[in-house]
Order: structure tokens, then C-alpha cells, then sequence
């Protein structure tokens, strides 16, 4: 079970995350820290090209023992719009989907598209037959992107909160093929 390294998503390109990104994105994810840091444990303060490198070293060792498949996220332009990922975390039979968008591409659309495309992707593979996405109750931009994306609700899980704006509540919602 391997997806495609290059997903085309209209405007869009998904790629299998390479070293060479690390500055970008590390200056995507410094520039999106207001938004980020509020749900994301790991967007911090102190977030650097070491982080980002790390990610990366971390993405490709996954990616190899085909647990999680992590891809930066392009326009057309080249320029970073955020990231998204499938990992296998759940359990047998459902692969979960992870994003974040780089702030100023925001409220575009972007990564609904890039939720909608590797939610296909996923549920084409063998033994695949759900896609989910877990998010913070008061998440409401990844609540949006998920329902725009065609998920559903479908449990709601209790736990500490790890980020500064979560409340302790995660929405599961899932997608069927």
C-alpha cells in the first residue's frame, strides 16, 4: 500500500516531502505560528530549519515502512501553501488525514481540494475503506475544510489538550469509499 509521490490537484501539486524544502517551509510555518500554535503542539516559539529537517528525516523514514505519507503542498507558482498527510495511526482498514495551511493561502479553497483529492486517493487502496480526520472542537477552519471535503461526524473523543487553544474535545469525522 504506497500512494502516488506526485498528486495534481488543479492549481494544486502534492508532493512527497524532499530536504531541499526545509527553509521554505520552515519560513511557511514561521509565518503561520498565530494560527498554527493553537492547535498544533509541535508549532511553537522556537520552530526551526532543525525542526523542519527533522520532519523531514522522520517523513521519509514513515513514508518507508509505509505508515505515514507526508506531502508538501504547491501552487503553481512553486510557492508552499501548507501540508498534508495519511497516516495509518487508527488502525487496520482507515487512513487519517492531517493538514495545515500556510496563512496567507487561507480561506482559498486550497486545502478542502487537497483533502477531497488524497481522500480518493486513499480510499483507491487496497484495504482502505475510510478516511478520517480527527480535529479540536474549536478547531473551525479544519471543521470547515472537513465537511467542505465530504467527512462526517461520526465520535467524539476526550482527551488532555497538547496546544494552547484546544479545549480537550476531538470531533472524529470520517469519509467512506
Amino acid at each position: 500500500m504506497e500512494p502516488p509521490e506526485k498528486i495534481t490537484v488543479g492549481e494544486l501539486v502534492l508532493k512527497r516531502w524532499e530536504p531541499e524544502w526545509a527553509e521554505l517551509a520552515t519560513a511557511a510555518v514561521r509565518e503561520s505560528l498565530p494560527e498554527l500554535k493553537r492547535f498544533l503542539p509541535w508549532a511553537k516559539d522556537s520552530y526551526d530549519t532543525a525542526a523542519t529537517h527533522a520532519f523531514i528525516a522522520t517523513s521519509t523514514e514513515e513514508w518507508a515502512k509505509g505508515t505515514t505519507f507526508n506531502y508538501a503542498i504547491f501552487d503553481t507558482g512553486g510557492d508552499l501553501v501548507g501540508a498534508i498527510g495519511l497516516m495509518s495511526r487508527m488502525g487496520p482498514g482507515v487512513l487519517e488525514i492531517g493538514y495545515w495551511t500556510r496563512t496567507r493561502y487561507a480561506g482559498r479553497g486550497y486545502m478542502t481540494a487537497a483533502v477531497e483529492k488524497l481522500a480518493q486517493v486513499a480510499l483507491a487502496l487496497p484495504g482502505i475503506d475510510r478516511v478520517a480526520i480527527r480535529h479540536d472542537a474549536s478547531n473551525a477552519a479544519s471543521a470547515a475544510v472537513a465537511t467542505k471535503a465530504g467527512f462526517t461526524e461520526v465520535d467524539r473523543i476526550d482527551r488532555e489538550p497538547e496546544a494552547p487553544g484546544e479545549t480537550g474535545t476531538d470531533i472524529i469525522r470520517e469519509r467512506r469509499g
